[in-house]
Parts: structure tokens; C-alpha cells; sequence
């Protein structure tokens, strides 16, 4: 069976695919340079993985200084130094509110709008977007690369376009259903681009419970501080079927995943020796559990939980006291990659020049999660993507002419 043609769409002035918050973000700065800007999204819709995110209220970013701020992305950090320092969370917040959806900041110093919901951010973004002249297209599925065109698969058929310059927002290998499914890394690979395999992050951890947690299923443990290394994080867990999952453990998922060992402490706000003393109180022959209920109202599924990995129970009530501040926890494998929050892994730095364009695919540029850096919930991931599609936005805007004077491609900072 022969495959049919491709229709042509040559010389495009400005392609992106994917359009989720970097492609979106990439889209406008390419339009604000008074580009056409074709926008393909392989899904019914576009932001799926964005409207998802803001279910359980839209996290924008963090509300501390830049330098405490990008110190959360660990090796990648110097890397995207620059690219943050041009659009943090400073910007983030007066973005937010220029497209009509003021921001607030929580106790734990997150940024939310306050609707805490995405879609009205989202709708008033794609509607700036539109009156800008860009044009979304959604069911227009990258299926790889034609010579130099980028092929598709449409809602029309096959469609293969000759761009100038093009931004690829494709997203990770997690969420595959909400669009990101990683396809794009053999097309990629393909054309020597450097990638380093994907590796789950911001995710739960597998742990068989023996029966007795099956009444606890689903239920959270809180005001919990959890711990590993030098690293800790004030929040909840809950306590799944499949293991251990939440915020309070995502951020030190990358930690884990690497190997360190996860501890909690049950009570954040007492000492070992306040713990000792109020467990002495107790009469001598109540059991262990009697105390630690009685004296400390340890009960319901932060009981279960210690209980399950306690054992065998110490009768120092010092080192009692001592395992009720620091109970290790063994972990097993991490939840499968698709059940990731988000991934490590991805195009390497090497692979792109200072303005995130491929060095074997000049005018290609990369942004978002398809990049090879790491960051925790807690509005560092959703910064990072929006900065990354601003900075390969603007680079690509600047990219033709770069390219015939010879010159790197390095737009102005205003």
C-alpha cells in the first residue's frame, strides 16, 4: 500500500508545536515580533496537562527572592540562571494579572490566582493569542520529519510544512494521555540531538502495605515533616493501595529516586525529650500503643503508618521518642513514569546554544519539559516552562536575521 502525498506548506514564518504553557508562551513572544504563527497541538485542546495542574488549584510559582528561588533546580540551575532571571516569579505574578486574573500568595509563600482555577487564565490567554494572529490548530499530531519539513498527521491528512523557524513544546514522557508521551524522542535522536533518558519526578513511591494498612487506605498523614539527607518538606502524604504519594513527599522525590533514604517526623513541633517526658507520664504497665495514643494522641493513619515501620517497637522510651521524631520509611520503586507529576531527562544542554536552539537543527529551537532539568512542585516546574517558551520564543524571533549576518543569536533583554 502506497502512503499518500503530503500537502506542502512552504516557507511558514513561525512554527510551534505543542500547546501547553511553553508553546503558548513561545507563540506570543514570536506574534509580539510581528511574525504569523502557525500553533499545532496534537490533542482536541489545548493546556490539558495546564488545566489538570489547576484542579487542585493553579500553582504559578513561589513567592521568594530569585536566588532562593532557582536554587531548587539543582544541576540545571546555572543553566537556567539567565532564562530565569528574565522571567521569575516576579513576572510570572504580573503576567498572571495582565491577562486579568489577579494573583495571591498562600501561607507556604505559593503564588495561586485567585479564581485558583487555569481556565480563566487560559482563556483570556488564548484569546490575546488569537488577537495577535495567531493560529491554533488542534489534531495535528508531529509525526516526524520529511527532509526538512515537519510532517503531520491532520484532521485534512498529511501536511508537511517548510518552516523558517520553529519552536518544539512537546512536553516530557509523563501524562501521555494529556499529550505528553515523549514520541518526538527517536526523531530527534535521529538527527543527533543528545538526549538523556526520562526518569519520573514529582511522583509516589511503591510500598506493600501488610494488611493491617488496609483500613487506611487513601487516608492522609499531616503536619508531617518529611526528610532525606539535607533536604525536608513540610506538608502530607497519603497512603495508597499502590504506596505513598503527596506533596509533602515531591519534593525530595528526586533525592529518592537517586537513592536516599526518606524519614518522617510525626511531630514537628517537639522535641525528643518533650516526647519522652509526656510518654513517661503514663503508667508502667500500659502497653505501647495505649501510650502513645493517651499521651500523644498518635492515632487513625499517622498510628498505622508508624506502627507499620517501627517495628520491633523499642522500649527506651528515649529511643521511642527518638524513632517518633525520624521514622524511616523503605521505599520501594518509584510509580511508573506516566504516573509522574513531571520528568527528569530530555534534550541535553549540549545540545542547544544559549538561546535554546538545536545545534544540529539550526532554526529548531526546544523549551519546557522536552529540556534536561529537574525541578519540585511548588511553582518551579510551571515558572521554568513559561520562561523557557518566552526565552526560545524571543531567540527564534531573532533567528533569521542572526543567521544571515553570521552573528549568535542573542535578541535584546528589553
Amino acid at each position: 500500500m502506497t502512503t499518500p502525498s503530503a500537502r506542502q506548506i512552504p516557507d511558514l514564518p513561525a512554527l510551534v508545536i505543542g500547546a501547553g504553557p511553553a508553546g503558548l508562551m513561545a507563540a506570543e513572544q514570536l506574534a509580539r515580533c510581528g511574525l504569523p504563527v502557525l500553533l499545532a497541538e496534537a490533542k482536541p485542546s489545548p493546556a490539558r496537562k495546564f488545566l489538570m495542574a489547576g484542579k487542585s488549584g493553579l500553582n504559578l510559582t513561589k513567592d521568594e527572592s530569585i536566588e532562593e528561588f532557582k536554587e531548587n533546580y539543582g544541576d540545571a540551575t546555572d543553566w537556567l540562571t539567565p532564562i530565569l532571571d528574565r522571567f521569575g516569579p516576579k513576572a510570572v505574578c504580573a503576567w498572571a494579572e495582565s491577562l486579568g486574573q489577579p494573583v495571591f500568595t498562600g501561607s507556604s509563600g505559593r503564588v495561586f490566582p485567585r479564581s485558583m482555577k487555569a481556565s480563566p487564565l487560559l482563556r483570556n490567554w488564548l484569546q490575546n493569542l488569537g488577537n495577535l494572529g495567531v493560529r491554533l490548530q488542534t489534531r495535528w499530531r508531529w509525526t516526524g520529519f520529511q527532509g526538512k519539513a515537519f510532517l503531520f498527521d491532520t484532521p485534512e491528512g498529511r501536511i508537511a510544512i517548510h518552516a523558517q523557524r520553529c519552536v518544539l513544546a512537546l512536553g516530557g514522557n509523563s501524562w501521555a494521555r494529556l499529550g505528553s508521551d515523549g514520541a518526538w524522542v527517536p526523531w530527534l535522536a535521529a538527527k543527533g540531538v543528545s538526549i538523556a533518558p526520562f526518569k519520573p519526578s514529582n511522583m509516589g513511591f511503591q510500598i506493600d502495605w501488610s494488611a493491617k494498612m488496609t483500613p487506611f487506605l487513601g487516608k492522609p498523614v499531616k503536619n508531617i515533616v518529611l526528610r532525606t539527607g539535607h533536604q525536608e518538606s513540610r506538608g502530607e502524604v497519603v497512603i495508597s493501595a499502590r504506596g505513598i504519594e503527596g506533596g509533602g513527599l515531591y519534593p525530595l522525590s528526586a533525592a529518592l529516586r537517586d537513592g536516599a533514604e526518606l524519614t518522617v517526623d510525626l511531630f514537628p513541633a517537639a522535641s525528643v525529650a518533650e516526647i519522652a517526658q509526656r510518654l513517661a507520664r503514663r503508667p508502667d504497665g500500659e502497653s505501647t500503643t495505649n501510650k502513645l495514643r493517651k499521651a500523644l494522641r498518635l492515632q487513625g493513619a499517622r498510628q498505622a503508618i508508624f506502627l507499620e515501620f517501627a517495628q520491633p517497637l523499642p522500649r527506651s522510651l528515649d529511643t521511642l521518642a527518638a524513632r517518633l521524631k525520624a521514622l524511616p520509611v523503605a521505599l520501594g520503586p518509584p510509580r511508573p513514569i506516566d504516573e509522574a507529576i513531571s520528568v527528569a531527562g530530555g534534550v541535553c544542554r549540549d545540545a542547544v546554544d544559549s538561546g535554546l536552539m538545536l545545534r544540529n537543527l539550526p532554526g529548531v529551537f526546544v523549551a519546557g519539559e522536552m529540556l534536561d532539568w529537574d525541578a519540585p512542585t511548588g511553582g518551579y516546574l510551571l515558572t521554568a516552562c513559561l520562561a523557557t517558551g518566552l526565552h526560545a520564543g524571543r531567540h527564534a524571533a531573532a533567528w533569521s536575521a542572526s543567521e544571515a549576518s553570521g552573528t549568535d543569536n542573542h535578541p535584546s533583554d528589553d
